[in-house]
C-alpha cells in the first residue's frame, strides 16, 4: 500500500459501519498510542433530534474513533481490518450535545490492548476546545470473524 497522508477523508473501507450509522468522517492523527477524527453533525444524522446530535451519538463515534485506529492500523499493514465490539464503557459522561453542523473532534488514548482486548480513553471535543463527553471503554476484536 502507498503512503496515506493525514488528514484523511475517504475513510468509509477502514471502519465496519456504513450509512445512515457512520458517525466518523475524518481520520485527522493517527499513532500506535492514539488517534484522532473528526466528525460534521449533518442534517440527514440518524441520531440527530431537534438540532442536537444525540448521546447515542457521541458514544457512537467514540467507538467508531477505535474501530477506525484498528481499521488504519490493519490498512497500512496490508491487512484487513477485523470486525469488533464495545465490550463495555466505564465512565461515560456526556456534559454537551453538538449542534446541526458543529465539527467534533474525537480523541482516543490506547491505554492496553492485549489478546484482541483493547482499553481506551476517550475525550470528544467542540471546535472551541469544550469537552462534549469523555469515556472509559473496553472493545473486543473477534478472532476470524
Amino acid at each position: 500500500m502507498g503512503t496515506l497522508q493525514l488528514p484523511l477523508r475517504n475513510i468509509g473501507h477502514l471502519i465496519p459501519q456504513k450509512w445512515p450509522f457512520v458517525m466518523v468522517d475524518t481520520l485527522l492523527q493517527f499513532s500506535a498510542e492514539f488517534v484522532v477524527s473528526s466528525f460534521k453533525v449533518l442534517e440527514d444524522n440518524i441520531f440527530l433530534k431537534e438540532g442536537h446530535l444525540l448521546e447515542v451519538g457521541l458514544i457512537e463515534n467514540m467507538a467508531q474513533t477505535v474501530a477506525l485506529h484498528t481499521g488504519f492500523d490493519y490498512s497500512i499493514k496490508g491487512a484487513k481490518a477485523p470486525i469488533g465490539y464495545i465490550g463495555a464503557i466505564k465512565k461515560a459522561e456526556v456534559y454537551a450535545l453538538p449542534c446541526l453542523n458543529d465539527i467534533i473532534t474525537t480523541k482516543v488514548n490506547i491505554l492496553h490492548e492485549f489478546n484482541g482486548f483493547t482499553m481506551v480513553a476517550v475525550e470528544v471535543v467542540n471546535a472551541h476546545g469544550e469537552k462534549l463527553a469523555s469515556a472509559e471503554m473496553k472493545t473486543v476484536i473477534v478472532a476470524d470473524a
